[in-house]
């Protein structure tokens, strides 16, 4: 399963006591702790599922018997698994301690102090190096053509069945969004049609306000203006054929007479005779 995990991002495993690296030896399964070198294929790890595997060995982190710690073959028999929490490493399933760093190199020991703690030169644990690369190994199961030819090895590498890994491909396989694309293309459609029948309904309302604004406006004028004719005493009109009229009985009115208006228009003289004649 090598192959599958060719491009996983290897990193370091730097002690937080000693300041050193995890390195594989390169005669025989020892692990020592030496001066940090990120050009050196055997400093260099890589999570593959739960296995930690050196990029200079091509081989894992394995525990042979109670305490010893050493590099072995990743498919041998043997406890090969890796649980990673809070910067500490422990044997999956297992109750030994953790990966602690000592003057022969590393070892299994139940203290959870700073020479269990293990990091890399960014000083990021250890276990988010471990969940990234859950994330690309899901990433790498979305594509078929991956799955197709790693299948069974990458079944090994996770140590997971073949069921499982059908289930999780099916989980996180990729679809084709195009009815999401065409029906978030429908929403919008209608979201711009409501929007201008809203602009419309909203224009022809201002328009109605305002003519409703300006005949109330204009009644309210009138009435002012009528008001105001009915305030003024009303001055009586004579045509010039009534002034002709009343010419004559003007001149024949004299002093001390009375002069009365009936009803029907006529008018009269209390008084016909002058005051020589009553004299």
């Amino acid at each position: 399963y090598t192959g599958f995990f060719s491009d996983a991002e290897a990193f370091l495993m730097k002690n937080a006591k000693v300041k050193r690296c995890l390195q594989a030896s390169r005669t025989d399964e020892n692990l020592l702790l030496e001066d940090c070198n990120p050009e050196s294929d055997f400093q260099n790890w890589s999570w593959q599922g739960d296995f930690l595997m050196n990029h200079g060995t091509q081989s894992c982190l394995s525990v042979v018997v109670v305490d010893r710690v050493q590099t072995s073959h990743c498919g041998s028999v043997g406890n090969t698994h890796w649980d990673c929490s809070n910067l500490l490493l422990s044997p999956l399933g297992s109750s030994q301690g953790y990966l602690v760093a000592n003057r022969k190199g590393v070892a299994l020991d139940n203290v959870r102090g700073l020479k269990a703690q293990w990091h890399d030169v960014a000083d990021r644990s250890v276990c988010e190096e471990k969940a990234e690369e859950a994330r690309y190994f899901l990433a790498a199961l979305t594509s078929t053509q991956v799955y197709d030819h790693t299948a069974g090895n990458a079944t090994l590498a996770l140590g997971i069945d073949q069921e499982k890994l059908e289930e999780l491909l099916w989980f996180f396989r990729t679809e084709d969004p195009s009815a999401w694309n065409y029906s978030a293309l429908a929403l919008s459609f209608v979201a711009m049609i409501l929007g201008l029948l809203l602009l419309a309904i909203n224009i022809v309302r201002n328009r109605k306000r305002k003519i409703h604004m300006y005949r109330e406006m204009v009644q309210a004028a009138q009435q002012a203006e009528l008001e105001a004719k009915q305030a003024l005493m009303p001055v009586q009109e004579y045509t010039p054929g009534e002034l002709r009229k009343q010419e004559p009985m003007l001149q024949d009115q004299r002093s001390g007479g009375v002069i009365v208006q009936w009803k029907d228009g006529t008018i009269t003289s209390l008084y016909t005779g002058s005051t020589e004649d009553v004299i």
